[in-house]
């Protein structure tokens, strides 16, 4: 298993968010985290990245419990995986290149000229010109600034990628040529896929299996097919 959630509890204060939830995620696989507005569907994928610890429970990501961690262990399990935030988290202040070379000049040794190399390399990845790679992020539009983020999230060469909300905030047109993308990364770069969504076109073309979360619980996993057999009624109510 790349990722497995055992019976994981958090709260804040008095209130539950996760009350014994469990799951595990495959290589290979695109994975997804649905459920309602507040169901904890985000707070689980900032568990798994270590942005927050559970408040009970194991959380254990490529093979490491995520709860046991000293801090050089849980920052060389960092570079194992990439990041794509809801909004794309890309710094304002400078180009699209120089945010995705960021990640490598922090974290390698590499010279300059190679760094920016790997970078123009990641653009041409995600579907982005070297033309757009000297705009700012103010200059680009909402497709591409998800693009240039994901390719930043990309230039480590993760074996994790964890997309936040990936179509959130694009026209149709823009989401669907995102999803294609997404499983376009997966054959190419055989790398495992966990997204949080509630994109409908997503949720039935992209995802292989899934969890909806609801009521602080897993109320249901599997592929949309298998759950559309088992659990009709749940999904029906969830995707309208």
């Amino acid at each position: 298993m790349i990722i497995e959630a055992k019976n994981i509890v958090t709260k804040f204060g008095n209130k539950i968010i996760h009350n014994g939830v469990s799951f595990h995620i495959k290589k290979g696989e695109i994975y997804g985290l649905l459920g309602g507005s507040g169901s904890g569907k985000t707070t689980l994928l900032r568990e798994m990245i270590l942005l927050q610890k559970p408040t009970q429970g194991e959380m254990i990501v490529l093979g490491k419990n995520i709860s046991k961690l000293t801090t050089q262990e849980e920052n060389e399990l960092r570079l194992r995986w990439g990041v794509l935030f809801q909004f794309g988290a890309l710094f304002t202040s400078i180009t699209v290149l120089e945010n995705v070379m960021l990640p490598l000049k922090e974290y390698t040794k590499l010279p300059d000229f190679f760094i920016e190399e790997l970078a123009f390399l990641k653009l041409q990845m995600v579907g982005l010109s070297k033309e757009s790679a000297y705009l700012y992020p103010s200059q680009l539009s909402g497709g591409m600034k998800k693009r240039a983020a994901l390719a930043r999230a990309l230039v480590l060469d993760p074996e994790v990628l964890f997309l936040d909300e990936p179509t959130s905030g694009l026209d149709p047109s823009s989401a669907r040529a995102f999803d294609k993308l997404i499983l376009q990364l997966r054959e190419f770069l055989d790398i495992t896929i966990v997204i949080v969504t509630h994109d409908k076109d997503t949720i039935a073309n992209v995802l292989d299996r899934f969890i909806i979360l609801g009521d602080s619980k897993v109320q249901a996993e599997g592929s949309l097919e298998n759950l559309k057999k088992t659990n009709l009624k749940l999904i029906e109510q969830f995707l309208e």
